[in-house]
């Protein structure tokens, strides 16, 4: 299947679609005007003819939108063509007409505007609409009483509002169809990743591309704290912060597992206990959202906010409530394959890492020590008399013995030095960036 050109979020189809009823209804009133004329007018037969001639260049006219302009999908430069020469054939008609029937012509109008109004922007619709009614009133002005001319005036309000309702109509449609793509990315971007800083990066994508925000931050609590893993402020980004729960909005979300719609904090939000505290930048904050991420091994928040009062709608909160439920689905995959991979690395009685995955770190500590140029030490060590030990006192007791030395060995070494099981009761651990003096 080849890929369909979009228009504004709609397809060449859904504009033909859409604009057919329109173009059916202006053909058949163009068609049932002429045939109008020609029986109950047959006084002016040149006039006549002349009405008939507009009314097929009309039909055509009509034709050539549906067949050709939107199968194009809605270009720009064809709409305002359109419309040009919609509104030099409706104001040739508009002087053809018979008094009698002469309002038809604000009829042919907002039927010729709203495909216009429903492929692009205002601006095509407008001209029509304005440039027809304003020819028709000065033709007019003088033959017809003021009552006539104030019903014209009325079928052009009527006009308009027909073609801004469309066009808010439209925009609403364009909007949501917007969101649902968002989303659908997002969905096949984020489930196939097993990275935690991929996911992140996805997420911060998604806010830079399909939310107005200041400011936007993802949060995963840890005990009585949050961690904000992505904090984006004002044009600035702020790695590695950690701030207190209690008493903020985010621990309000995550403790009551709700979303939290705040669109002016300029009033005080009715929630007991809660005080909002500003995180990044120190600028007032006036609009904020929160949604709860929740999974078997994560519990966090994502949240966005604004300078300005009412930024955000129920619409944005909807979209970042399914944000949230999809990052808490790929984060808690990603959590569950990372201590997985853990268990992997390590020896499951003392917790360090297993013989196995310790030569291969050593290996890539010795090169990392040789391509900078520093030293690399190492420290190998057993128990004395282990077996005697274990005869005495039982294989258990052995056991709490080597999880208790590795425990106090984890507890003297640095985040950058490793503890591995080299078999028994032997260990060795690694040093990098340490001298022969700073490791005895």
């Amino acid at each position: 299947m080849k890929n369909q050109v979009k228009q504004k979020g709609f397809t060449p189809q859904e504009h033909q679609v859409s604009s057919l009823p329109a173009i059916a209804v202006g053909i058949v009133l163009l068609t049932s005007a002429a045939i109008a004329a020609a029986t109950n007018f047959p006084a002016a037969p040149a006039q006549t003819n002349w009405l008939l001639v507009f009314s097929v260049l009309g039909a055509a006219q009509f034709s050539f939108h549906y067949f050709i302009h939107s199968r194009l999908g809605g270009q720009l430069r064809l709409i305002w063509l359109n419309a040009l020469i919609a509104t030099l054939l409706l104001c040739a008609l508009s002087s053809l007409l018979p008094d009698e029937i002469d309002h038809l012509i604000y009829m042919l109008v907002f039927i010729a505007a709203l495909p216009m109004a429903l492929l692009s922007n205002r601006g095509p619709s407008h001209v029509l609409l304005f440039g027809v009614t304003t020819y028709h009133l000065a033709f007019n002005l003088g033959k017809q009483p003021h009552h006539e001319l104030l019903t014209h005036f009325s079928f052009t309000a009527a006009a308009f509002i027909g073609i801004e309702t469309v066009q808010q109509l439209r925009n609403v449609a364009v909007q949501r169809i917007k969101r649902l793509e968002v989303i659908n990315e997002l969905s096949k971007q984020i489930v196939s990743t097993l990275n935690t800083k991929q996911i992140f990066a996805l997420l911060n994508a998604v806010f830079q591309n399909a939310l107005e925000a200041d400011a936007y931050y993802v949060g995963v609590a840890h005990e009585e704290r949050l961690y904000l893993e992505l904090l984006y402020d004002d044009g600035e980004y702020f790695p590695d912060l950690w701030v207190n729960r209690k008493g903020t909005l985010a621990n309000w979300v995550m403790t009551h597992q709700k979303s939290l719609f705040l669109p002016d904090l300029r009033k005080r939000a009715a929630l007991e206990g809660v005080e909002v505290i500003t995180v990044g930048k120190n600028k007032p904050t006036h609009s904020w959202m929160g949604a709860p991420m929740r999974g078997a091994r994560v519990n966090g928040i994502i949240a966005i906010s604004s300078y300005r009062p009412n930024a955000f709608d129920l619409n944005d909160m909807e979209l970042l409530e399914n944000i949230a439920q999809r990052a808490a689905l790929a984060l808690d995959n990603a959590y569950r394959h990372e201590e997985v991979e853990k268990q992997a690395r390590l020896d499951s009685l003392t917790g360090v890492y297993n013989h196995g995955y310790f030569i291969n770190l050593l290996r890539e500590q010795t090169q990392e020590c040789r391509e900078k140029n520093q030293p690399l030490s190492l420290i190998m060590l057993d128990v004395d008399h282990f077996k005697q030990y274990n005869d005495t006192f039982g294989h258990l007791i052995g056991d709490e013995v080597l999880v208790s030395l590795c425990s106090v060995i984890q507890r003297h070494v640095k985040a950058t030095d490793a503890v591995g099981r080299w078999g028994g009761e032997e260990f060795c651990v690694s040093l990098p960036n340490a001298s022969v003096e700073q490791a005895l």
